[in-house]
């Protein structure tokens, strides 16, 4: 199966480019079936940046590929997922158990983070109201 995203890519350089609607580009991430790395057999591919955990997701196996250069690796072989952005959002994000969001084409030109805050993510994890985490309450 090719993946290529076209529209969410177009979505993408309309935010950057200061034109775009973020809502409607959320909405075309929720819609699009993007690429996860795995680490290992199961694990998504994760990376802790400034006190939050961000699952990496890719728009094309060409962004995929282009990550995967950039850490060293071969993409032959490379195990990796494909899933819609909405299940991202809505059932990875709060399954990490610590504060969390999506980052999007890391090693390309036109990079993406979906944050965890209301509207992005499950009210119940974001970090911008009332979230628990474990027995930790944050926010």
């Amino acid at each position: 199966m090719t993946v290529r995203n076209a529209g969410l890519v177009h979505q993408v350089r309309m935010l950057r480019a200061g034109v775009g609607d973020p809502s409607v580009m959320l909405a075309q991430f929720r819609l699009s079936a993007v690429l996860v790395p795995l680490w290992g057999d199961e694990a998504v591919w994760t990376a802790d940046e400034g006190g939050l955990r961000w699952i990496f997701a890719f728009s094309s196996e060409e962004e995929l590929a282009a990550f995967v250069r950039s850490k060293g690796l071969s993409l032959d072989g490379f195990p990796y997922m494909t899933v819609f952005g909405s299940r991202l959002l809505d059932v990875a994000v709060p399954g990490l158990g610590v504060p969390g969001g999506i980052a999007l084409d890391v090693a390309g030109k036109e990079p993406m983070l979906f944050p965890p805050v209301r509207g992005i993510v499950p009210d119940e994890v974001a970090l911008d109201g009332p979230v628990t985490m474990g027995d930790v309450g944050v926010g």
